[in-house]
């Protein structure tokens, strides 16, 4: 076992302020993103300014608010807010859903693209390569909280996290960092550097993000409101498979439609 290195979620304070991990987190992926599209944008010759980046990652921002709640509403606990409608806005409860978010951030996306008149695959291509930054610095933060922890394991590097009682577990959390974030990262950016059909370096993301997250799912205690379908899948699983399945079909569409 290893010991759960239980740090401080507050890294500052001032007064009655509170500068916690988890919001850092959020901070240095909107920096990082910002700096990395552009970067990207020039290699790619694409005619994009720095206010356009901004103002597009705005919409994306409020697209994943707005679609992850609603994803979470209606993937994850569907009946009890149909019961507690009051509830749907409580978001300071908790309860995102990543897939919505995803779905949301790809409406917001298309919307700004369409009002700038802006290619949307072109633009798709190049900022998606920023996300897995996000998704790793997010899994770090969950890991930080001591949130999201994995299921019960007698492998030597388990922890025992406070929230999950006295049973030692997968540290899920720096698996999916590790797939979803690194991982991923490094097959977008060699993508990227690929004289590639439009909307095959975003389509790509739809695929290995869809298996990477049916992987870490084995390790990731389901939710216990849900629990695991036959047993087997969990709720997330059961999502990424879709983004597997249409991430393959995209990709050779795309492909197929440039030859």
């Amino acid at each position: 076992m290893i010991p759960f290195p239980r740090i401080d979620p507050v890294f500052f304070r001032i007064g009655p302020l509170a500068f916690r991990w988890y919001g850092m987190m959020y901070a240095i992926s909107f920096v990082s993103a910002l700096f990395l599209i552009r970067r990207v944008a020039l290699r790619k010759k694409l005619k994009i300014t720095q206010e356009q980046i901004s103002d597009l990652m705005l919409y994306v921002a409020l697209g994943v608010i707005l679609g992850g709640r609603i994803g979470y509403v209606l993937f994850y606990n569907f009946m009890f807010y149909l019961e507690n409608p009051s509830k749907i806005i409580a978001v300071w409860e908790g309860g995102m859903s990543f897939h919505g978010g995803m779905i949301g951030a790809i409406v917001g996306g298309i919307l700004y693209c369409k009002k700038q008149k802006l290619v949307v695959y072109e633009v798709a291509d190049v900022a998606i390569v920023s996300v897995p930054i996000g998704l790793a610095l997010g899994r770090i933060g969950n890991f930080i909280n001591g949130e999201l922890f994995g299921r019960p394991t007698d492998l030597p590097w388990c922890m025992v996290f406070p929230g999950g009682g006295e049973t030692c577990r997968h540290p899920s959390q720096l698996y999916q960092a590790a797939l979803e974030g690194v991982t991923l990262f490094l097959i977008l950016w060699f993508l990227s550097k690929k004289n590639l059909a439009r909307g095959v370096v975003f389509w790509s993301f739809i695929f290995f993000y869809g298996i990477f997250r049916f992987i870490a799912e084995f390790a990731r205690e389901p939710d216990a409101h849900i629990g695991l379908m036959a047993d087997v899948l969990s709720r997330g699983q059961l999502l990424s498979l879709p983004m597997v399945f249409l991430g393959l079909v995209m990709v050779w569409r795309c492909r197929s439609v440039d030859q």
